[in-house]
């Protein structure tokens, strides 16, 4: 009696189609590389054709890779924000005292945008002809180091012998206080602050908000305080 075949099988991969995909990873990884180079050396205003130019493949190739420059932008805001959580991850397991713990998470942020103004730039804005409104990447980054924080600060309170229910509202509220506070100064080039004073502003007003809140759950804090000590009393 003949083997009976199942019609709705699907073929596995032979070694063509990995091939394939390991070609069009390669490829997507040198758009997005040139891509990125592309806006450091002249700003957001680059057009598919210098990307394509600068990667080494027809422009037709960057459209078989990506939708459309939609696909492409926010593409780009992904690999952009892996570079920033490089810089920002560290400062989300704080060390040191509480002022130093915020200090370093502070000056971890502002140092790489100062060193990657225009990629920044591009994170808020995107490209001239597809400006952002609401990148899931940028979204949903925020929303990570907001509930990465929230953790830290749950545990905090709950070593303390406190209710960690404040944690959530402390944690996106602090992300939004940066993300403001760091976004209008870049955008205002008559700003009467240096980045210094930017960092001293942030770094005061993130130590307020918690001490302001701890207070008001009897905890009664100082900032040379460990944070070791905060998570082990």
């Amino acid at each position: 009696m003949p083997e009976r075949v199942d019609a709705t099988a699907r073929p596995g991969p032979d070694g063509r189609a990995t091939r394939w995909d390991d070609h069009k990873a390669d490829r997507r990884d040198r758009i997005l590389d040139a891509a990125i180079a592309a806006i450091e050396e002249g700003g957001a205003d680059v057009g598919v054709k210098q990307i394509a130019e600068r990667a080494g493949v027809p422009r037709s190739v960057v459209y078989r890779i990506f939708s459309g420059r939609g696909d492409l932008d926010e593409q780009l805001r992904a690999r952009i924000l892996e570079r920033l959580m490089e810089h920002v991850t560290p400062g989300l397991t704080p060390a040191g005292t509480i002022r130093e713990a915020i200090v370093d998470a502070v000056d971890n942020y502002l140092r790489w945008i100062v060193e990657a103004p225009r990629l920044h730039q591009f994170l808020g804005t995107g490209s001239p002809s597809h400006r952002t409104t609401g990148s899931r990447a940028v979204t949903g980054t925020k929303t990570a180091i907001a509930v990465q924080l929230t953790g830290l600060l749950e545990e905090v309170l709950r070593s303390l012998g406190k209710d960690s229910g404040l944690a959530e509202s402390l944690a996106f509220g602090l992300i939004g206080l940066v993300d403001v506070s760091v976004n209008r100064w870049l955008s205002n080039p008559q700003s009467a602050l240096t980045i210094e004073q930017l960092s001293d502003f942030l770094t005061v007003s993130i130590w307020q908000v918690l001490d302001g809140n701890l207070r008001r759950l009897g905890v009664d804090v100082d900032p040379t305080t460990p944070v070791a000590r905060l998570m082990h009393p």
